[in-house]
C-alpha cells in the first residue's frame, strides 16, 4: 500500500513506520491515543492510552508526542508517521499555521521530540487506512469509561516510560 514510502538501504531499527490516532468521546470529552510502530511488516510496539478529557485535536497531538517518545526508546534515526488528522499533518509540515495557543504548546514539544531524528515525515491517509491506531485509541476511551475490560486487550509495552504519561 505505502510502497513508495519504504525505506530502502537501512538497518535494522534505523527506519520505523509509525500509524498513529487521537479520538474523544465528545470535543472535549474522554479521549485516547493509539500509535502503532512497525519495522517494516512486524509491529514493534501498540500503544493504546487514555489521556483524560481532551478535544480531538489535542489527543492527535498527544498521538504524535507518544510515537515520538517511543520511537527514541527504540534509537530509531528516520520515521515516516502516518495520520488521519489532515489538520495535524499540515501544522507539523508548516503548510498550516499553529493559532490555537493549547495546539501551539504541543506543537512546539512535537517539533523539538523531532528534532532528535535524522529525518521525520509525516503524511495525511484517509481513515480507512489508519483503522488499527482508530481501534487502539477507541479502545483507551472504552476502558477509562468503563466500557470494556483492560485484560481482553493485547497491550504492548504497558511498561514504556512514556506510557505513564
Amino acid at each position: 500500500m505505502f510502497e513508495d514510502l519504504v525505506f530502502k538501504g537501512e538497518s535494522l531499527r534505523e527506519a520505523l513506520t509509525i500509524f498513529i490516532d487521537g479520538a474523544c468521546s465528545g470535543n472535549p470529552g474522554p479521549a485516547g491515543v493509539g500509535v502503532v510502530i512497525k519495522e517494516g511488516e512486524t509491529v514493534l510496539k501498540e500503544i493504546s492510552e487514555s489521556i483524560g478529557d481532551a478535544t480531538n485535536n489535542i489527543a492527535e497531538y498527544s498521538a504524535l508526542k507518544y510515537a515520538l517518545k517511543e520511537a527514541a526508546l527504540l534509537e530509531a534515526q528516520h520515521l515516516k508517521i502516518f495520520t488521519d488528522s489532515e489538520l495535524l499533518a499540515r501544522q507539523v509540515s508548516g503548510q498550516y499555521k499553529v493559532k490555537n495557543e493549547k495546539l501551539f504548546v504541543l506543537f512546539q514539544e512535537v517539533t523539538g521530540l523531532a528534532s532528535k531524528f535524522k529525518k521525520v515525515e509525516i503524511k495525511n491517509i484517509p481513515r480507512e487506512q489508519n483503522k488499527d491506531a482508530d481501534r487502539l485509541a477507541t479502545q483507551a476511551i472504552k476502558i477509562k469509561q468503563g466500557k470494556m475490560v483492560a485484560s481482553t486487550i493485547g497491550f504492548v509495552g504497558e511498561e514504556s516510560p512514556s506510557s505513564q504519561g
